[in-house]
């Protein structure tokens, strides 16, 4: 199946980034903007209270669910952003190495922020994104 996804990598900026610096999807693509995806489980519940990757891993899983359920997989993905409660570098590298694994050769534009607060109590990691995908 062909993909709506194609990642742009900079030869003029430092290749130092683990990720492509831009992604575009063609004109007809389906665009499908997902929720920030939460480290909760079916009941609603935090997992992972206080691991970072732990919180990373289980917001990776739902949003492949979420991904699933709207007719895409994790290779038509567009962009992310991938928010950490902390003040923490390490703890921001923490959920990135989760984040970026998890993408793997897909390593599509991102942006990973330390923010003060999440929603969700004992939250620490929430990840954004966004798919394009080309129906049949």
């Amino acid at each position: 199946m062909p993909r709506a996804v194609s990642l742009i990598r900079s030869a003029t900026l430092s290749d130092v980034a683990e990720y492509a610096y831009a992604a575009t999807a063609p004109a007809g693509a389906r665009l499908i903007f997902l929720a920030g995806s939460c480290p909760l489980d079916a009941d609603g519940a935090t997992v992972a209270v206080g691991d970072v990757a732990g919180q990373a891993a289980a917001c990776v899983e739902n949003l492949r669910t979420a991904l699933k359920d709207a007719g895409a997989g994790i290779e038509d993905v567009i962009n992310t952003r991938v928010l950490v409660a902390t003040t923490r570098r390490e703890d921001l590298v923490a959920a990135w190495e989760v984040v970026r694994d998890a993408f793997g050769d897909h390593d599509v534009p991102s942006t990973l922020m330390g923010v003060t607060v999440l929603g969700y109590r004992d939250q620490l990691v929430e990840i954004e994104a966004v798919a394009a995908v080309l129906d049949a």
